[in-house]
C-alpha cells in the first residue's frame, strides 16, 4: 500500500487529476486517449505532465498487485503533491502518481436513472476535467440510490441536461441521436467521442445540444463511460423508457472500434 503524506494537495484539496481505464481482453482500453486527456488536464491545472512510460508502468504494477484479473478498473491518480497549508501551490510542484486496480464483473444491465437536485456547475473549468474532487457527483449518486435508482441524471445551473454522475448521456428522437453540448458542463468522455464517430460511420444524424429535461422525457436513452461502454437506460425517475434498435447498433459499432 502506498503511503500518502497528510499534506499532499490531492488529499487535502482535491488538487489533481485521475483517469479510470478498463482492463479487458489483455489490454488497457483506449489507453492513449486516457493519457492524452490527463495531459490536457495537466495543462489546464498547470501541473507537470507525467512521463508516459511511468504512467503505463504504474498501471501494470497495479494490475499485478490485484492478481492480474481478466477484467479490472485501473484508476491512476496524479496529485499535485505536497505543499504548505492553504490554497497557494508551492513554487515547484512535485506531483505524486498512485494507481490501483479493482477486479470487475461482467458489464451491468440497463441503468435506472433519477434526476439529482445537485447541479452541474457548467461555468466551472472543473466540470470539463476529471479532478480528484468529485463531491457533487458523489452527492448526486447518493440521491439516486436514495430514490431507488443506480445512477443520477445531472442538470446544469441553467436547468439543461448535462450528464450522469459518472457517465455521458445520449437520447434518441426520430432516428437521430442527441447528447448535451460540452458547454453544458460536460466531460469530454472517451466513449462519448466513440459514439459520435460511430454515428457518423453508420450514417446516423447526431447533434450536440442544449436542452431541458422535459424535452427528453420518454425518449430512449443510453449512458456511456469507459468501464460500461454503451449502457441502455431502463427508466428515468421511475418512468420506464422504450428501447431503440439504434442503441444496439451503436453499441455494436463502438465495441468493434474498441478491439
Amino acid at each position: 500500500m502506498t503511503d500518502i503524506p497528510l499534506d499532499d494537495r490531492g488529499f487535502t484539496l482535491g488538487h489533481g487529476l485521475f483517469e479510470t481505464v478498463l482492463w479487458a481482453d489483455g489490454r488497457l482500453g483506449q489507453w492513449d486517449a486516457h493519457v492524452e486527456r490527463l495531459e490536457r488536464g495537466c495543462r489546464a491545472l498547470r501541473l507537470p505532465t507525467p512521463d508516459r512510460a511511468t504512467f503505463r508502468a504504474a498501471a501494470d504494477a497495479a494490475l499485478a498487485a490485484a492478481g492480474s484479473p481478466k477484467r479490472a478498473a485501473v484508476r491512476l491518480n496524479w496529485s499535485a503533491g505536497v505543499g504548505d497549508r492553504g490554497l497557494d501551490p508551492p513554487a515547484e510542484l512535485q506531483p505524486r502518481l498512485t494507481a490501483i486496480a479493482a477486479p470487475l464483473g461482467p458489464p451491468p444491465g440497463p441503468a435506472r436513472l433519477a434526476t439529482a437536485h445537485v447541479r452541474r456547475n457548467d461555468r466551472s473549468p472543473a466540470s470539463r476535467l476529471k479532478t480528484l474532487s468529485y463531491l457533487d457527483n458523489v452527492i448526486a449518486r447518493v440521491e439516486a440510490r436514495d430514490a431507488g435508482a443506480d445512477e443520477a441524471l445531472m442538470l446544469n445551473t441553467a436547468g439543461e441536461v448535462a450528464c450522469a454522475a459518472a457517465a455521458n448521456v445520449f437520447w434518441v428522437r426520430h432516428d437521430e441521436v442527441f447528447t448535451p453540448d460540452l458547454d453544458c458542463g460536460v466531460l469530454d468522455g472517451i466513449v462519448r467521442r466513440e459514439v459520435i464517430a460511430a454515428c457518423h460511420a453508420l450514417g446516423v444524424p447526431v447533434q450536440e445540444v442544449f436542452t431541458n429535461a422535459g424535452r427528453i422525457a420518454g425518449a430512449p436513452m443510453f449512458i456511456t463511460n469507459s468501464l460500461t461502454g454503451v449502457r441502455p437506460v431502463a427508466s428515468l425517475d421511475g418512468r420506464e423508457l422504450p428501447g431503440s434498435p439504434l442503441i444496439a447498433a451503436i453499441a455494436k459499432a463502438v465495441g468493434r472500434a474498441a478491439k
